[in-house]
């Protein structure tokens, strides 16, 4: 065998030892078919969960043992963290149901409601479903992509989701004045700071106190004079420019206030859009507050809007 040939032999048997070596390293590190990744978060196939049937009544008042129960129970059964927010995602008619519950909704169909907490959220036989490692890697992925956006001077909060608009609810904002609150024992700048945040908490189960006199209360005198009991409704709490100053995203039990500057400092919704507001903002949503004048209606008209707070003169 000459010298020349040998040494091509020698070149090609090292070649199929490389090319045999990087398929399988190539078969090591290629993930799984059946695996899907989000962030640094794999999420395998898992098995399908069986749905959930509701066996009592869960009203209101004992909605969110209920829900947080579940999330117990299930999220060992689950290849990802299971969440309260994941879990009503996947069954959205609850958001619904729990939207309906607005005083004036039921109002409008001739039902008085004095005490909200009494309402039935879920009944005997509902069938709540566990949402596999895909859907639920298609909220999860909705989520990061949502964000909060609130114009002052329109009354406007709202949701984005991928540069789409979701939901925009009007709003009430803070008075243009400046007032002495006895929660504070101060005198307190009443208007809404504008700036950028994130949703840091929720009060799910809020105390309610009359910030000018420190008073705890029970009772609302509703829009059309009747009185109730405060409902059962979370509070979002906010970081704006790194500071938590109290300024929070909640119900208020008169909508006739909504589109004016009327609170303390606090951003008013409907009781039924503050449902839909906590649930599709979980902890952490990107929160802008901003104060423009000045919105495109077309491109070639722009409405200008009052300017509530006197900024621009």
């Amino acid at each position: 065998m000459s010298k020349r040939l040998a040494y091509t032999l020698s070149l090609l048997l090292l070649l199929l030892v490389s090319i045999t070596v990087a398929k399988l390293v190539e078969v090591r590190t290629t993930p799984n078919p059946e695996q899907r990744i989000l962030g640094k978060a794999i999420f395998k196939a898992q098995e399908p969960i069986s749905p959930i049937i509701v066996g009592d009544t869960i009203r209101i008042a004992g909605y969110f043992n209920f829900i947080d129960s579940l999330v117990t129970a299930y999220d060992s059964l689950t290849n990802y963290p299971l969440s309260e927010h994941l879990l009503v995602n996947a069954n959205s008619w609850i958001v619904d149901t729990l939207a309906q519950t607005d005083y004036y909704k039921m109002i409008q169909r001739d039902s008085f409601v004095y005490d909200q907490r009494q309402m039935i959220v879920l009944r005997p036989n509902n069938t709540l479903l566990i949402p596999d490692s895909l859907e639920a890697q298609s909220i999860l992925g909705s989520f990061k992509k949502t964000r909060i956006d609130i114009n002052l001077p329109e009354y406007k909060l709202r949701i984005i989701t991928d540069s789409v608009l979701m939901y925009s609810f009007p709003i009430r904002i803070g008075q243009n004045k400046k007032k002495y609150l006895k929660m504070g024992d101060r005198m307190t700048d009443l208007r809404t700071q504008t700036g950028k945040g994130s949703v840091i908490g929720f009060r799910r189960n809020p105390d309610f106190y009359n910030p000018v006199t420190g008073k705890q209360f029970y009772y609302t005198h509703r829009d059309d004079k009747n009185m109730t009991l405060m409902p059962q409704i979370p509070w979002i709490e906010t970081e704006i420019n790194g500071i938590r100053n109290g300024q929070l995203i909640h119900p208020t039990t008169n909508p006739n206030t909504l589109e004016k500057a009327y609170s303390n400092g606090c951003i008013g919704v409907k009781e039924g859009d503050a449902w839909r507001i906590y649930y599709h903002c979980p902890i952490g949503t990107p929160l802008d507050i901003r104060y423009d004048l000045h919105i495109p209606i077309t491109h070639d008209s722009i409405l200008i809007l009052e300017d509530v707070y006197n900024k621009a003169s």
